[in-house]
This record gives C-alpha cells, structure tokens and sequence, in this order.
C-alpha cells in the first residue's frame, strides 16, 4: 500500500461524510427565437446585490446560480434544480426568455451594447459595475459572457497548507477532466469576429466554427486568457508565497492600465484601479483557494488572517445535454478527483512546471481528443490516455471508501463511467456536441445551442412545483431587496472616497 493509500484508508467515514460541496453555474439570458436579451435582471428575482442564491455574474444578461454548501450529492444538486425552476417560471411570466445551456455565448450583438451588471446605487453596487466597466475596457465585453460551473469543496481538517498541496496536484492533473468533462468544443463565429484564431469551419455556411479533437475551447486560448496575467508568476506552494503574488498583482501599476485611467474626461469611472489586477476575483485559474469574506472585508484579507476554507474548481463546463448543466456522477467524480489531490504528495511547484501546467492545458482543451495526444511531465513527452489512466486507476480505493461512507456504490459507478469515456472518446460531452451538430442542426452551434436550451426548459418547467417553492423563493427575493436597500440607505462618505478607502493596499492585509 503506499503513502495516498495509506492516507485514504486512514481517513475515518464520519470525516468523508463531512465533506461538503456547492456550486455557482453562470448562464446567459436569451431571447425565446434566440440571441442576447439585453433586458435588466427581473425585479422578480430579487436583487442581484444581496440575493445568496440568485444573482448576475459578468454582465446583466448572465445569471448566476448559487447553492448552499451540502453533505450530499443529491441535495446539492435538488437546490439546483429548485433555484433553476423558479428562474424560468419567473422568466416564462416575463416574455419567456430561456437560459442558454451552452458554456460558449449564443449570438452576441457589438461589444458596446452588451450590457454590465448593475447592482443598485450603493458603494458597494456601484463598484460591481465600475469592475465590470474596468474588464469591458481590459478584455473585451464577448470574453465576459462565456459561462460555467464552479464546483466549491471542502473537507473537515484540512489544513491552508493541505489545501495548496491539493491545488499544486489539481492544476498538474486538470487536463483529465478537460478530457472527461469539456463540452466546448465548437462556437459561434461572432464570437471571434476580428480576432485571429485557428478555428475551422463545421460544414458549409460557416455556422459553426470549431476545433474537430478539441474539449474546451472556453480553457483554451480563445477563453478566458489575458495576456497582461499571463506575466504573474504565482506560486501555489503555500499561503504566505500565493498571498504575496497576489498582493503584487493587486499593487503593482500596469501602464497599459494607466492609460486607460480610472476616470474619462466626463468624470464617469472607466475601473476600478491601474494595477495589473482590480480586485482579487480578476485573477483567472483553474482552481482558487477562499475564504468567506465578512462585509467589506477584501478577499486576501480573509485569507490571510483566517487561512484556506475551501477551494473553488473553475475549469467545468456547463454540459448542454443536461437540465442544469451538471449530473451527480460528475460531482462524485469531482469529489473522488479532489480527494486523490488532496491524499497524493504534492512536491512544490516551479515555473518550469507551470510553464507545463499552461502547455497541458492548451493542448487538451484543442486537441484533447486527438488519438495519441502526447503531454509534458517533468520534461518527457507522455501520452495523455495513459496518464489518465494511471491517475484513475489511483481512483479506485478512494471511491470505494466514499461508497463505504455514504453507502451504496455511486462513487464506484462515476469512476467507471469516467473509465470508459477515457477508453472511447466519442462517450464525452465533446464529441456528442459535435456529433448532434452535424447530425441534427445541419452544423450550425446556435441551432444546436437553442434546441437544447428549449428541451432544458420544458423539461424543468414540466417538473413538479408548489405553491410553498414558490412562496419561499418569493420571500427571498423581497428579503434581497430590502436588503440592498438598507445598504443604499447606510452609505454616508462621497464615493470617491469610499473607494481610495477599500482599494487601499493596507485593505489587503
């Protein structure tokens, strides 16, 4: 037996059945004959400042949904559910707009007319959107409507450091659920309009444009990259060396920032800051440590003072041919996957290795499905089937101790499925992506993209609902405005001056 297999074996059940897990899953709002609804986010769902469980993420248009942290699979995924069904109730009510199931946006309209988040009047609503003002200017507003799921997790007992050594193996090993779990593998050609690219054309017409081995284009290249991050060295081999690169990301002047400026000439703010990052959650990554922040507390700050609490995984992609965009397996799946990086040694990073961290992604998330597909590891080109394979095969007592714990063998089943989508690539959401594209939509994403937005619908609008659902996410809503308004209401300094106050280095700990 050696040292993880010892450690899994070590780990008593009651520990395992602590385990918790929640999720936050962006989608965009689009118009029921399809495209960007460019309405404001409903009234009726409350407001997107204060709400927990309903709220927007990059831009107006793109709700995000939010579950409490659960013991259970199945709980997790029933809030889900629940949140969602009350969302497309409200949005059936109100002109019938759909969420759109695809990770990669529907059909956009120009840039400018995208619209960014607004979260009322409040210092702290105002600066959501001056950030969002802030990334429109650095990135561009299309990267900002691409969506996805956010997987977060926890383990009782773990320590700050335990939880960097499990990022240190996530980031290393990310490539297999690139593999296992990409579902973008094709996009609408608006998307890349005036940019250069290396994607192709599915079929005549031009509808779609894709990679034919590619898994997800959203962690790809094309996705959500900034060339400006991409000159952050962070390490992940411990709390106190990822604070200080974050620090500096956060404090370090970026000229082509500064030239942007925090305000134009009419005085209207254009973002937040002119350092390389504006805030913490500008930093992209696969994985993030976090912390519960309290009110006005800044993310590092948290970090810093109170250690690692959970770790937020960011590389999923919203699987189109399910209602809500994740099954149970896939969490089980996590779940094992997140536990064999906690429970594997975890050496210290070095930038050579994040330089083929960087590779390895790129490579699966455009080729990933390319038979004989060869990685880096420490230097040595690797077939990425086997080393799958081998890090699956390491899978098997931590999914068996996890059935142990919770009883039944779904752990067991979510390791095999993964197995066998390994063995024949045409299994993953991927490959089906690009099979229903030629086979039903005539090759076109959005056709595809639209029909399995409408089928989500129906389905979810066809599952039982009662009146005490509807009162409970309607008291919610009424809660989430008050509440915004008791913050508007307690705002007393000039705005100006309450941001130097919370972009003040000294606010990071």
């Amino acid at each position: 037996m050696n040292n993880w297999q010892q450690r899994i074996a070590a780990l008593p059940a009651e520990r395992l059945a602590g385990m918790r897990r929640g999720i936050e899953k962006e989608g965009l709002r689009v118009l029921p004959e399809g495209g960007l609804a460019l309405t404001p986010h409903p009234q009726a769902l409350g407001s997107a400042l204060t709400h927990a469980s309903i709220t927007t993420d990059y831009s107006e248009s793109q709700i995000e949904l939010i579950t409490g942290a659960h013991q259970s699979v199945s709980g997790c995924l029933d809030e889900l559910i629940h949140i969602h069904q009350y969302v497309l109730r409200t949005l059936a009510g109100a002109g019938g707009e759909m969420l759109w199931v695809s990770s990669m946006p529907c059909g956009l309209p120009t840039d400018e007319t995208i619209p960014i988040g607004r979260y009322g009047n409040s210092h702290i609503g105002r600066a959501k959107s001056i950030y969002r003002m802030g990334l429109a200017h650095r990135y561009g507003r299309r990267m900002q409507t691409i969506s996805g799921i956010h997987y977060n997790w926890s383990l009782p007992g773990v320590t700050s450091e335990e939880y960097f050594a499990l990022i240190r193996n996530f980031r290393r090993h990310a490539f297999v659920l690139l593999y296992l779990f990409g579902a973008s593998p094709a996009l609408c050609p608006c998307f890349v309009e005036g940019r250069t690219h290396s994607l192709q054309p599915m079929g005549d017409g031009s509808q779609a444009l894709h990679l034919p081995h590619a898994t997800s284009l959203r962690m790809g290249r094309l996705g959500y990259q900034s060339d400006a991050q991409a000159s952050l060295a962070v390490s992940y081999n411990g709390l106190s060396g990822y604070a200080d690169s974050l620090y500096e990301a956060l404090t370090r002047p970026y000229p082509a920032y500064e030239a942007i400026g925090i305000r134009n000439i009419g005085g209207d703010y254009n973002q937040l800051g002119t350092s390389l990052l504006q805030i913490e959650n500008e930093f992209y990554g696969t994985i993030r440590p976090k912390r519960t922040v309290q009110r006005g507390e800044r993310p590092l700050h948290a970090l810093r003072e109170r250690g690692v609490e959970y770790v937020e995984v960011r590389l999923m992609d919203l699987d189109p041919f399910e209602n809500v965009g994740i099954t149970a397996p896939t969490m089980r799946l996590l779940d094992i996957f997140l536990l064999h990086c906690l429970l594997s040694d975890s050496p210290p990073d070095t930038p050579q290795e994040i330089a083929e961290i960087k590779h390895n992604q790129h490579q699966t998330a455009e080729r990933g499905r390319e038979p004989g597909l060869q990685l880096l590891r420490a230097g040595q080109a690797v077939p990425l089937a086997d080393w799958a394979a081998q890090l699956l095969g390491e899978c098997t007592p931590i999914a068996t101790a996890l059935d142990a714990a919770q009883g039944g063998g779904d752990y067991a089943a979510a390791l095999q499925q993964a197995q066998a989508r390994l063995a024949d690539s045409s299994l993953t959401p991927s490959a089906r992506v690009l099979a229903a594209m030629r086979g039903q939509h005539g090759c076109s994403y959005e056709a595809f993209s639209f029909a399995q937005s409408q089928q989500a619908r129906e389905r979810l609008l066809a599952m039982p609902w009662d009146a005490a659902q509807q009162q409970h996410y309607e008291a919610l809503a009424a809660q989430s405005l008050a509440a915004q308004k008791a913050i508007e209401d307690a705002d007393t300094l000039p705005f100006e001056d309450w941001r130097q106050q919370y972009m003040d280095p000294r606010q990071l700990g």
